[in-house]
């Protein structure tokens, strides 16, 4: 399910700016416990996410049953300074015969939004979808299902690359444009989300660190 009340939240952006090392704009400080600058919203049914240790660190885990909902944080960053959007992750299991090209299609184990807010104009409000694909190849993309205003790219694919923790760094600015057609200097928020409810499947997955560097 694309997550489209992200779309319609973003009218007042936060002001403050967390700071991690220097040339790092942190959205996620999972690995020391913070987790209170996230806002749930909630689609059918509730994801359920916890900090938890894994392979000895702090990180977030995600359970959902037939259900969708996400965290989302409203936090502006200058791709000027910090062109490089890095996550880890790993999944328990990728999901079963499902057409991700379709709404009846449009779960995941996991995926990462970067958005770009329409602010009045809320149909203006563009999305890029970094997903840990069930079927589709790597670097494949695709329009959502639900709107052509957010774009899917598959970052890990099926399988064979279950279980396993991966780090991921994106040029976002670079993938927007070659999705979109257009250069940007900023985002507006970011987003994560592990859903189910379309398929009535059954997925978990885990999230490290989410920050924005300078290289």
């Amino acid at each position: 399910m694309i997550a489209l009340p992200f779309y319609l939240s973003l009218g007042a952006l936060a002001l403050w700016v967390g700071a991690g090392l220097a040339g790092e704009t942190v959205i996620g400080a999972f690995s020391s416990g913070a987790l209170g600058a996230w806002k749930t919203e909630q689609f059918s049914g509730r994801t359920v996410y916890r900090l938890v240790t894994d392979a000895g660190r702090p990180v977030l885990r995600a359970d959902s049953v037939g259900a969708a909902s996400g965290l989302y944080r409203k936090q502006p960053v200058d791709l000027i300074d910090t062109p490089f959007l890095n996550w880890s992750w790993r999944v328990a299991n990728v999901l079963e015969n499902v057409d991700e090209h379709s709404k009846s299609g449009d779960d995941y184990a996991a995926r990462v939004y970067v958005i770009v807010s329409g602010g009045a104009w809320f149909w203006r409000t563009r999305t890029l979808v970094y997903v840990w694909s069930n079927n589709q190849p790597v670097d494949s993309v695709w329009n959502s299902p639900f709107t052509a205003n957010a774009k899917m790219l598959a970052v890990r694919s099926g399988k064979p690359e279950t279980g396993a923790w991966f780090h991921e760094k994106r040029a976002v600015g670079e993938d927007w444009q070659r999705l979109f057609g257009e250069r940007i200097e900023r985002i507006d928020a970011v987003a994560i989300m592990t859903d189910t409810d379309n398929s009535g499947q059954s997925a978990t997955a885990w999230y490290g660190d989410i920050y924005f560097s300078t290289r």
